[in-house]
């Protein structure tokens, strides 16, 4: 393209891949630190109380393709404040302080939606996804019109490795690129119906939701369904990244973020099929990895400390009123949970149940979409 403003401009706003947005302060850190760190975090002292779980159970069968969750009241966040780059302290502080929250019963997605119910839902509308959308100059007044060409962001490794601190090195936009065309133009879903949809924006998200008869959840709901009836573990399924010494999830292992970098110990390299591991208590599938989960919730960085200050129990918090993202003012955000396929020890790992993402809620990359919730 002879205008490279709006390529830079998409992909510096595209704060769903900005798993980076916390660490930029902490650069000088990261290039001082090792290419490569498997450290850990470890949890401090326990400040999670034990998780109350409702007695409530529909008498009717959950539908298709659908868990109850009990609901109940339990304790919501983290006490990491270390997170990747080798343990720099306090890059998970948007998820602190612990705090107390109930939630209503309601039926989940056992997965994360899957290409072929994307599918139905677009023959069934005729809905256009954003991502396949063309950028108008509304949106970029800046862009030549030659630049305004649909399409979205797509990991790209590189050829050796760098410093962790510059996204921008390991993300492209590329035209064409869309749910239907996850690579670009010239990829399919064919064979891939099993997969997550990606490349879907909130308001995507939403749609299909209403379509479905259902909503995205809160949250409070993610995050209470994640942890499976249990209190204060570090990931969906336990305290043990590997327990007897089998990954529990699609991420990434190896060299981030170079070409052929993820060894695919866990059996993956890249995006997989869902139901490819064990499910949690309540058995849902892929609550950590594989793709990020757009939640309803506005990004606020500091919303648990507002519930937490209250002092009470927050009873089916629906989030802040308004967002607001220090690192990023103007963007408007929503919440993501669960991590994606890209998540690892050394740059991000948001796969630990009580972590937070977010993104610009019309920016669509090749490691998010969602799953829906439905009240009783």
């Amino acid at each position: 393209m002879k205008n490279k403003t709006f390529w830079i401009f998409a992909l510096l706003t595209l704060s769903i891949i900005s798993i980076a947005y916390s660490y930029t302060k902490f650069t000088h850190k990261a290039e001082q630190a090792a290419v490569e760190c498997h450290e850990t975090p470890s949890t401090a002292e326990s400040e999670f109380k034990p998780t109350i779980e409702n007695k409530y159970k529909p008498a009717e069968k959950a539908p298709k393709g659908m868990v109850w969750i009990p609901g109940g009241e339990f304790s919501m966040g983290t006490n990491v404040e270390d997170e990747s780059l080798c343990s720099i302290k306090g890059v998970t502080k948007d998820a602190a302080p612990i705090h107390r929250v109930y939630v209503n019963g309601y039926y989940m997605d056992e997965t994360e939606v899957t290409n072929e119910e994307f599918e139905k839902f677009v023959k069934a509308t005729g809905y256009v996804t954003v991502a396949e959308q063309k950028p108008t100059k509304e949106e970029f007044p800046t862009a030549n019109e030659e630049d305004l060409i649909t399409g979205s962001v797509v990991f790209t490794p590189t050829p050796s490795a760098v410093n962790l601190n510059n996204f921008l090195q390991w993300w492209r936009y590329e035209p064409g690129a869309d749910w239907r065309h996850p690579e670009g133009p010239q990829s399919s879903i064919k064979g891939k119906e099993k997969y997550p949809v990606v490349h879907v924006v909130y308001e995507d998200a939403a749609a299909y939701a209403k379509w479905a008869g259902k909503r995205l959840p809160t949250e409070a709901e993610w995050e209470f369904a994640a942890r499976g009836g249990k209190t204060g573990n570090l990931y969906a399924w336990g305290n043990d990244l590997k327990p007897k010494g089998k990954f529990q999830a699609n991420i990434y292992q190896g060299h981030f973020p170079i070409k052929d970098g993820d060894t695919g110990e866990d059996g993956f390299k890249g995006i997989a099929p869902t139901k490819q591991y064990a499910p949690n208590g309540y058995g849902l599938y892929d609550m950590a990895g594989n793709v990020w989960e757009w939640v309803n919730d506005w990004y606020s960085v500091d919303y648990y400390k507002t519930l937490a200050e209250s002092g009470k129990t927050a009873k089916n918090p629906q989030g802040p009123n308004a967002y607001y993202d220090p690192n990023d003012p103007s963007e408007i955000k929503r919440v993501h949970r669960g991590g994606s396929f890209l998540c690892t020890d050394q740059y991000c790992t948001r796969y630990m149940v009580g972590t937070r993402g977010k993104g610009e809620i019309r920016s669509a990359a090749n490691h998010v979409g969602f799953r829906c919730v439905k009240s009783k």
